[in-house]
């Protein structure tokens, strides 16, 4: 999670963290370690990794999400779900889960949403979310206690029941393990994490290659030095959701940010307390995530017969009737009411802030995508 821009790489020369020691031992005893193992460490180890033991949300944490920005993304956000429900026919016992819910501040504001919406829905959903902390589902059992729908928790896709699906996701596959790989005089190679004097963590190009035709198409032209990004992680997560969709039908909307085609470059970043730092600085205690590729995960959901949609965050929001729902927020609020709901629109949908940087993927079993223009009451 997290977003922007953020300094190069380098030789982390801060004091060992426990975590950067257990890392240091591994590649002591192994060699070095790729991007994709490291990251899994950093944010998962189920003792000292960030997700396992930190609270990294809002202004007190690490990061700021739209859902904790205003109660307006959440609830757009089940104005879509609701409308894709209605397309699919209104199902009984449909499935309605997030995935990687944090705190469950967005699953709350659409629990309400939906409610007011859909009874119907509210009363004959299935209602999940797929969290694998221990630490976190506490956090969010307390958020949706009075949220006035029954929630089941599962640790997997894999473990939803059967039934039409209708999922949403903010800010996941960003956090979901990459590779890297540097072109090379000999080609390209990947990029690793191994150690260097003092046994500090350092970048160190290793002998495993790939396959070009799963670099983007201007690697062939790219300059020695160049990185590229893949995430077989992150496909085959999305693989699992699209023939979950594909079998049973329903819709998935996943908003992160990224680039529509593919591209080139380094866009693993750290985020600590609000601030970009060097990625091998602090194992564990700084988020860790990479630009997702939302091409590749929209060609994994082709593959699978479904259909797709992309869009930017500004887009997809303003389409939903963001500003009219900012419109009937601030009437009759004070002027500084007012001018917060502003701020909260700007940020959520301003080509400079979250507006261009954020995008959304749209996945139906269904033939067109959402195009409903609403708002939330």
């Amino acid at each position: 999670m997290g977003d922007g821009n953020r300094p190069a790489g380098r030789a982390a020369d801060c004091a060992m963290t426990v975590l950067k020691d257990k890392i240091s031992r591994q590649i002591s005893a192994g060699g070095p370690i790729s991007i994709a193992d490291y990251m899994t460490i950093c944010l998962f180890d189920p003792e000292h990794g960030y997700y396992t033991t930190r609270e990294p949300f809002g202004p007190a944490g690490d990061f700021t999400t739209a859902p904790e920005v205003s109660q307006m993304f959440g609830e757009l956000v089940a104005v879509w779900l609701v409308e894709a429900w209605r397309q699919a026919g209104s199902p009984d016992g449909a499935v309605v889960a997030e995935i990687g819910p944090g705190r469950g501040t967005m699953i709350k504001d659409m629990a309400r949403t939906i409610t007011r919406l859909a009874p119907e829905l509210a009363a004959s959903g299935r209602f999940a979310l797929i969290e694998t902390s221990p630490r976190l589902r506490a956090v969010q059992r307390e958020t949706l206690r009075n949220a006035g729908l029954d929630f089941a928790w599962h640790d997997s896709v894999e473990g939803l029941p059967a039934g039409p699906l209708f999922v949403v996701a903010n800010e996941l596959f960003d956090a979901v393990p990459i590779r890297q790989f540097v072109k090379t005089d000999a080609g390209w190679r990947e990029r690793m994490v191994g150690l260097g004097e003092a046994s500090a963590l350092r970048f160190v190009i290793g002998p495993a290659g790939i396959d070009p035709a799963l670099l983007p198409p201007d690697a062939s032209s790219a300059p020695t030095g160049q990185i590229a990004e893949v995430a077989p992680a992150r496909e085959a997560l999305m693989l699992t959701i699209a023939e979950h969709l594909a079998r049973e039908g329903g819709a998935g909307l996943f908003i992160d940010y990224g680039h529509l085609e593919p591209a080139l470059g380094d866009t693993l970043q750290a985020l600590r307390r609000h601030r970009y730092e060097d990625v091998l600085a602090a194992p564990g205690e700084a988020d860790l995530t990479a630009h997702v590729d939302f091409a590749a995960l929209a060609a994994v959901a082709r593959g699978r017969g479904l259909h797709v949609r992309t869009a930017t965050q500004g887009n997809f929001l303003l389409e939903l009737g963001l500003l009219e729902r900012a419109g009937r927020l601030g009437a009759g609020k004070d002027a500084s009411v007012q001018e917060r709901i502003r701020g909260e629109v700007e940020r959520l949908a301003a080509p400079n802030e979250m507006g261009n940087l954020f995008k959304v993927l749209i996945v139906t079993s269904w033939p067109r995508g959402h195009s409903a223009r609403a708002g939330a009451d």
